[in-house]
């Protein structure tokens, strides 16, 4: 995450004067991990950080290190344990994408990982997660609060934010064309309420895509059905959600769409984990003409697929990140951060 954490600092040295910045800066170099030869980790602090709070940026997805998903949870397990014996104030851990987050629930007899890399988190001493847009509300409830504070900043005002200044541009542009001929399609139904908080924010109309899950294997669908008040030919679609894992039902859902005859099939989302074969299969896409564009955030490194696909754009949230943590530093509410969007406010401000 150091470029990442680099690119925050940058944005927050708009917010805070560069003596408050100093540890910030220092701070991409404060910790030191070691690998011994019997594949044991050690991490340690590299100067006195006694007395000083202390934020964590951490990735366990796909990282520009290339460290798998589990290296990375125990190495960020110890650099707490590291921190907390060193006699830190307070350590906030900045997670953009939870990696665990759908594991969120109690099926037959498993595990559910995003309660243990919680309890683990908060065990180990941390006081403050922050995230983007979780999986499930629900996930905030697993800790807490008199131990550990969590706050997960929905991302998707980003994603709103960008269509407006690269595609919509101007209120009659979103009056003229957007409400007539743009309609927003949800994976599932769970993804319902995601969908409909971009149809409200652009006044289009919501489709809704019913799927029908094989339960005993994971990452299948077996049948799509899709609800719509109004038809969808020659309609400008986006399909919305939170993350694209294996694209396999953001694959079955653009094929059953491409019968009714849109004008263009589009995905916008705000993690792009990418899990194989979702390459292959979004490549395919593109390659038959089936799919437009894609838009996701950075929360997950996704720069070297621009190569792969031409028409992935990449939003930034490096600049969403450091007013979070402008806000948390000088106590100030972060509300602005969490209303609604509303697309026809914006353009008529800008």
């Amino acid at each position: 995450m150091r470029n990442y954490a680099s690119q925050v600092i940058e944005c927050l040295s708009k917010f805070l004067s560069f003596s408050k910045l100093t540890d910030q800066i220092n701070g991409l170099d404060l910790l030191n991990t070691d690998i011994f030869a019997n594949g044991e980790m050690e991490v340690s602090v590299k100067y006195s950080i006694r007395g000083r709070d202390v934020i964590l940026f951490s990735s366990s997805a796909r990282n520009e290190a290339d460290i798998n998903v589990n290296e990375s949870k125990v190495e960020l397990y110890h650099a707490i344990d590291a921190l907390i014996r060193c006699q830190a104030n307070r350590i906030l851990v900045f997670e953009p994408f939870i990696s665990c987050s759908r594991s969120d629930r109690t099926t037959h007899r498993s595990s559910v990982g995003l309660w243990v890399h919680l309890k683990m988190l908060s065990s180990l001493g941390v006081k403050h997660i922050v995230t983007f847009q979780l999986h499930s509300d629900k996930s905030k409830t697993m800790l807490d609060p008199s131990i550990c504070a969590i706050d997960d900043v929905p991302a998707l005002t980003l994603l709103e934010k960008y269509l407006c200044d690269t595609y919509i541009k101007t209120h009659d542009y979103l009056e003229n064309e957007v409400r007539k001929n743009w309609a927003f399609c949800s994976v599932d139904a769970g993804g319902e309420k995601i969908a409909r908080i971009f149809a409200n924010s652009f006044g289009a109309p919501l489709v809704v895509a019913h799927k029908q899950r094989d339960y005993s294997r994971p990452n299948t669908v077996e049948s799509i059905n899709i609800l719509s008040a109004d038809p969808v030919e020659n309609k400008s679609l986006w399909i919305v959600d939170d993350m694209i894992d294996t694209a396999s039902s953001i694959e079955k859902l653009i094929r059953v769409l491409a019968q009714l005859k849109p004008k263009e099939i589009n995905v916008i989302s705000v993690h792009a984990l990418f899990s194989p074969p979702a390459v292959q299969k979004l490549e395919t896409l593109f390659k038959e003409g089936l799919l437009n564009r894609l838009i996701v955030t950075d929360t997950v490194s996704c720069g070297s697929y621009k190569e792969v696909f031409p028409k992935l754009e990449i939003v930034q949230s490096a600049e969403l990140a450091a007013g979070i943590i402008k806000a948390i530093i000088n106590h100030e509410s972060m509300g602005k951060l969490l209303q609604p969007f509303n697309a026809g406010e914006y353009l008529g401000g800008k």
